[in-house]
This record gives structure tokens, sequence and C-alpha cells, in this order.
């Protein structure tokens, strides 16, 4: 299992000499991975009744793809997007700038996507919130195509693409696309229908994970895939008060399956880059860290 850490995108804020040190503390503790959320908008809750989103106008997000380029020329970890909204997005677009950070971290990317939970983004957007899982459906299948064909043509409900092809191509033909689902059951199908590996947004031992599981493995059989062959990133947080109880939470994740975990220390209470780091140094030497 390899583990990485989460990119403190609400606390680290704005100041690049700090991403800088971040991303090299991490990788010098000898974390294999370092993912990102992905939010382009944050609405401002006063202004939107009934607002349960946990993130708003004021919290901080880095650009995923944007800050990945600038991540790829310090580091060589491993970069993964967790998840990209990917319905709000354009698929072209989306192909070309993921495309490019593969080349930039030579194949070492993985793309997350998900659905989403904020019609606000969609609306700014331009897209349509209400059909954003059919939408990514056929996302996917075009993401690989123009990951994979120098030249196609597509017609599809949502794609027209007429004789077209993205250069350069990634290094990874197709890239790696995981998908991230809550506890919606179609949600979870698809991510064992269509992924390369699925992100859980439950722990292991709840009832609520056995139920995820169980979903993501009826869709890769009713796909006729093997649903063991499908990669699974975890997600544990940490802070001061539960660092100690790190290595046993990591082997529960190691012993449902999971080939990857990544560390999340936002919400930890820390002030600073060095703080995040320290902690995840401690992690470090609770677990065994594989590159």
């Amino acid at each position: 299992m390899r583990i990485g850490v989460v990119f403190p995108q609400t606390a680290i804020g704005a100041d690049r000499g700090a991403i800088r040190a971040y991303a090299q503390g991490v990788g010098e503790l000898g974390y294999s991975h370092l993912l990102a959320f992905d939010h382009v908008l944050g609405a401002d809750p006063s202004q939107h009744p009934g607002w349960s989103g946990p993130y708003t106008h004021v919290s901080t997000f880095h650009e995923p793809f944007v800050l990945f380029g600038y991540v790829a020329g310090i580091t060589s970890l491993e970069l993964v997007t967790g998840v990209i909204v990917l319905p709000q997005r354009q698929t072209a677009l989306v192909a070309k700038q993921a495309a490019e950070v593969d080349i930039l971290t030579d194949g070492r990317f993985r793309l997350g996507v998900g659905i989403g939970w904020n019609a606000v983004e969609y609306e700014a957007l331009g897209e349509d919130f209400r059909t954003r899982g059919r939408r990514m459906d056929e996302q996917i299948d075009v993401l690989r195509r123009l990951w994979t064909e120098p030249v196609h043509t597509v017609e599809g409900r949502y794609h027209r693409i007429t004789a077209a092809g993205i250069a350069p191509l990634p290094v990874q033909r197709p890239i790696p696309i995981w998908l991230g689902a809550q506890s919606a059951p179609r949600s979870l199908r698809r991510a064992g229908r269509l992924g390369d590996g699925w992100m859980p947004q439950f722990q292991p031992g709840t009832r609520e994970f056995e139920d995820a599981i169980a979903h993501v493995h009826e869709g890769a059989r009713e796909a006729g895939r093997d649903p063991a062959s499908l990669g699974m990133e975890g997600r544990l947080s940490v802070d001061r008060t539960t660092v100690d109880d790190v290595a046993e939470n990591a082997r529960r994740w190691r012993d449902v399956g999971a080939t990857h975990l990544s560390i999340n220390t936002m919400g930890a209470g820390l002030s600073s880059v060095d703080e995040h780091v320290d902690l995840l140094g401690q992690v470090a030497s609770a677990v065994t860290l594989s590159r």
C-alpha cells in the first residue's frame, strides 16, 4: 500500500513558498503521492438559503492542474486529483491539461474525477447540474480516446469532435482514471464499471463502507471486470491527538485491500506548513512508507 498526503488546501494559503516547502517536505519524508481537491468557485452562504456545503467563498482552493504544473518541477511525487469535478469542465480541455501534467511528471499522475455537489459552480461554469452523471459517463470514454488516438471523431450525446486530437499525447496511454463516490449506489457502481480505481468516502469497518464496496464490485462484475483489478485510495485524517492510532488505522485500510492511502492534516488545528510537515513526519515514523 502506497502512502501519500492530502494537500492542505484550506490551510496553506496563497504563499508560493509555503506550497514549495510543503511539497518538498513531504517528498523528503518518503511519501509517494500528493492528492489535491478541486473547487473552482465557493458560494457565499449568506446569499444561498439552506446552504450546507463544507466549503464557501472564503475557502482557499488552488487549481489542481496549475498547482501540479508547479509541483512537478520541484518534486518527484506522484500527483493525484481527488477529485476533479469533471462534468463542470470541458472534456477536451481536461484531456489536454491532464496530458501535460502526465508529461511533466514523467507518467506519475492519476486523474481522480467525480460529479460534485455544488450546483453554484455548475451554474457559473455553464454546465447542467442535473445531467452531470450521464455527462461524466461519456466524458470518461472521450478522455481515454483523446489520450490514446492521435486523431479521432466523436458523435455523442454531449460531445462532438471532428477529426481532431491533442499533441503531445501523455506518457501513460491512457492516464489512469479513478472515481470518487459518496453513498449513491449509481455513483458507486459507476466507479466499478468505469474506473481504474476508486476513492471511498467511508472508513473500513463501518456499514457504509461495506455497502459501498459491494456496490463498486457489483458495477465491476456487471461490466465483465474483475473487482480485484481495481485500485482503492483510502483517506485517513490525523491530528495531534490521533497520531498514535495511525499505524492501526493504516493497517485496517491495508486489510480491506487498499492499494493507496492519503493522510489528511486539514482540520487538524495546525497554523503553519512546518506544523503540517512535522505531524506528517510523526506519521511517517509510525507507518512504513514505500516509494
